[in-house]
């Protein structure tokens, strides 16, 4: 009795905060060449993750936004992440882009890919990213560093191991140690797995028993969370309950994170960028078209997460 108590706890938590997720409109690109539009991948979802640096008193994504959460020249996408979920629900696949990408951004020219949501919000960094990969974005969600900060400071913040020692942190503490790159042996690449250790160490605390056991904590935690985030309103409340339900049983040991093939990073034009591999990067996103990702690793080397961070 107690376990089905705890599990319609669970679910009416679910059922009731996925209708108070804020959603954008307009996200996606529109007026692109046919040629120019990836065709949908053979199984499973991809979504495009995208933290905010929208330098804004206010928060600009989530319920709680009181900014717009673009307008031209005031933010930039400084996280972005492609999220593979495949067909049979087994795991996830994350693989981060390079915000100092130097890719070509349509209507602009070559440039660094965080200037895409600069210049044009979502749809021009949706468009990039699809133009650059050829794989279908289904889906967006959006967090600026405001949400960041309280989302982790709703869990009790996070334990992370920096440099062989225990650190405890709230999330100002957080957002400082996810957006360092400077002090880093490999820059944006290091940076790019420190995001991802600490979003693995986040789900992992947020996805534990004990969370969805206590009403008050899960409710705590889901309130927080749809406060923060923002998603494309293609995304209804439906999906939202069906992709939570499909993916239940997947953990954070399940989730595989990686960066995106890159030959290493150059000055162009006075600025220090990164130069994706235009041979092994294809081949990936390939697999992610094909809903074969789980293949690609067997047989290809990768830039992964390790158990830890620089």
């Amino acid at each position: 009795m107690g376990l089905l108590m705890v599990g319609g706890c669970a679910w009416w938590a679910v059922d009731h905060y996925t209708g108070k997720v804020d959603r954008i409109s307009g996200v996606f690109p529109t007026k692109v060449p046919a040629a120019a539009q990836p065709a949908p991948s053979e199984g499973g979802q991809t979504f495009l993750l995208v933290g905010v640096d929208s330098r804004s008193a206010l928060p600009t994504t989530g319920r709680d936004a009181k900014a717009p959460e673009w307008k031209y020249g005031a933010q930039r996408s400084d996280t972005m992440m492609l999220v593979h979920l495949p067909a049979d629900h087994s795991g996830a696949y994350v693989v981060s882009l390079p915000r100092d990408a130097w890719v070509d951004i349509p209507g602009h020219g070559k440039a660094k890919l965080n200037a895409a949501f600069s210049w044009g919000g979502p749809p021009l960094l949706i468009d990039t990213v699809q133009r650059l990969t050829k794989v279908r974005v289904d889906h967006l969600a959006v967090i600026d560093w405001d949400g960041f900060k309280k989302l982790t400071d709703s869990v009790g913040g996070v334990d992370l191991v920096v440099d062989g020692a225990d650190r405890h942190m709230n999330g100002t503490q957080a957002l400082v140690y996810v957006r360092e790159r400077y002090h880093l042996a490999r820059g944006d690449f290091d940076r790019t797995h420190r995001q991802q250790y600490f979003l693995r160490t986040l789900l992992a605390k947020v996805m534990r028993p004990s969370t969805f056991s206590n009403p008050v904590k899960a409710t705590e935690v889901l309130d927080d969370l749809t406060a923060a985030v923002s998603v494309d309103d293609r995304l209804g409340d439906g999906d939202l309950r069906d992709l939570l339900w499909d993916n239940k049983e997947v953990r954070p040991g399940d989730i595989v994170f990686m960066n995106a093939p890159a030959k290493g990073t150059g000055m162009i034009s006075g600025q220090s960028v990164v130069l994706l591999d235009s041979v092994a990067g294809p081949q990936l996103w390939r697999a992610m078209r094909e809903d074969a990702l789980d293949d690609y690793l067997q047989s290809h080397d990768a830039d992964r997460l390790g158990a830890t961070t620089p």
